[in-house]
């Protein structure tokens, strides 16, 4: 064999046992470090209107992606026609893929058409909670409508007691329809206050709720509503088709509101992080984009 031959064959054989070496030592964690992308909104589908169909547009963007609602899946009432003639043209094209969460039109004849159109993406039958894991993420869906109630004392607070304290993923972030805290027409709810302090305790990075049909992003807070870095960041997402409201009054820690413009909300989840990216439909120009860090209390 000639020297030029042979230094040939050793280079790529060195080549070969590193990236062996490199897969050997990558440990779980850096094996894992793979984003995943949660996509949605709330307020989705009328079909008196066709904004739903042009947010639905931008989730098939990103096909990989797993879909969230923030409830009010559909206007005006969630009855079977109205999921089947209103919210299946549109979100409904991308149902397999979609985590729900129920809001007051859902449940506005009975809670039946909502669990029986999702199906078991929406949890156990009359419940409307339920939890999954995503890219290193406990994602938590709650019922603010609270079939199952909302307070300390209810069968939906203790299972969230109990799925924070089992879950073993290092970020947390929950969703649910009505807002604890909102700029909106609505404005604050005390309904899911309780739950809101429950997952303040067990260290929740987000919450992601709907019902007022608009933009919103909150600083880090409390339970109080006050300023806190190891507090919940929450956003408000009521932006998935239905007409648009206004903002009223601008609460405290409120960072960014947008009450002209349809579209959605983009996470990229990682352990220990994530971004978020709210994307317009097309024509208009409002984004907002960010990224937080998860923390241990």
């Amino acid at each position: 064999m000639n020297m030029k031959k042979g230094f040939i064959i050793s280079s790529v054989a060195v080549l070969i046992i590193a990236f062996l070496f490199s897969l050997k030592t990558n440990t779980p964690a850096e094996i894992k470090e793979t984003s995943q992308i949660l996509i949605g909104a709330g307020d989705i589908a009328d079909c008196s209107r066709d904004t739903d169909e042009k947010t639905a547009t931008l989730l098939e963007h990103f096909p990989s992606s797993t879909v969230f609602t923030t409830g009010d899946n559909v206007y005006p009432v969630g009855t079977r026609d109205t999921y089947s003639q209103c919210y299946e043209p549109s979100w409904g094209k991308v149902k397999a893929r979609t985590r729900p969460s129920p809001g007051n039109h859902d449940y506005a004849q009975g809670t039946n058409s909502y669990f029986s159109y999702f199906g078991e993406n929406a949890g156990k039958k009359g419940e409307g909670y339920y939890s999954y894991d995503l890219g290193g993420w406990h994602i938590v869906m709650l019922d603010s409508e609270c079939i199952n109630g909302c307070n300390t004392t209810s069968s939906q607070y203790m299972w969230l007691k109990n799925d924070l304290e089992t879950a073993q993923a290092s970020c947390t972030m929950a969703m649910w329809h009505h807002p604890v805290f909102s700029s909106g027409m609505h404005g604050n709810s005390e309904r899911a206050h309780d739950l809101w302090n429950l997952l303040y305790n067990y260290g929740a990075e987000v919450v992601v709720n709907g019902h007022d049909h608009y933009y919103e992003r909150f600083a880090p807070q409390n339970k109080a509503g006050q300023a806190d870095s190891q507090g919940i960041r929450e956003f408000i997402v009521g932006t998935g088709g239905k007409d648009l409201y206004a903002v009223t009054s601008i609460q405290p820690n409120s960072e960014i509101r947008n009450a002209e413009t349809f579209g959605v909300m983009k996470f990229d989840l990682k352990p220990g992080s994530y971004t978020w990216e709210f994307i317009p439909i097309e024509g208009s120009t409002f984004t907002d984009k960010g990224e937080g860090s998860c923390f241990t209390r």
